[in-house]
């Protein structure tokens, strides 16, 4: 009974290192495929969405294309073009006195850049818009004109008697 359970444990021992063993080799062969694979260049480089950087942008293969808009902008811009799924990067020309900002973005997306664009120029057309004036500066006005305004404090003596 002893000689039984014995050779089963050595045989069950055995095939779960040969399994094992299996196991490894093919997943060597894998890792190694895997490596030629990046060697030969066969994988395709990561996609970015959104905000990048220009390198990853122009490492996608599309045709970059690019607009410049002003320092106060930027973060309306990013915001639109999040909404519309634009893939966009930012690049500070600090050569010019007031910084501007280039924005490149890829020309595939040409439906969606002219929806962002739009929105984007209405929204700053709107903002550049007839200037509100300022509540502090009304409220100013209004305490000057309420201090410099004269109160008559004569009281009449008449008290509406009748009339004769």
């Amino acid at each position: 009974m002893q000689d039984q359970l014995n050779e089963k444990s050595v045989a069950v021992i055995i095939q779960a290192n040969k399994l094992s063993a299996r196991l490894l080799m093919k997943a060597l062969k894998k890792a190694l495929a895997e490596m030629k694979k990046v060697e030969k260049g066969l994988t395709t480089p990561k996609t970015y969405k959104g905000k990048q950087t220009v390198k990853q942008l122009v490492r996608q293969g599309a045709g970059v294309t690019n607009i410049e808009i002003s320092d106060n902008n930027i973060k309306a811009f990013e915001s639109i073009a999040r909404k519309y799924g634009v893939d966009f990067a930012l690049k500070k020309d600090a050569s010019v006195s007031p910084p501007k900002w280039l924005v490149f973005f890829k020309a595939k997306d040409a439906d969606a850049l002219t929806a962002a664009f739009s929105e984007f120029s209405a929204k700053a057309v709107k903002r550049e818009g007839p200037v509100k004036p300022s509540v502090l500066e009304a409220l100013r006005q209004f305490k000057e004109i309420v201090k410099n305004r004269v109160v008559d404090r004569t009281k009449n003596k008449e008290r509406g008697g009748p009339e004769l």
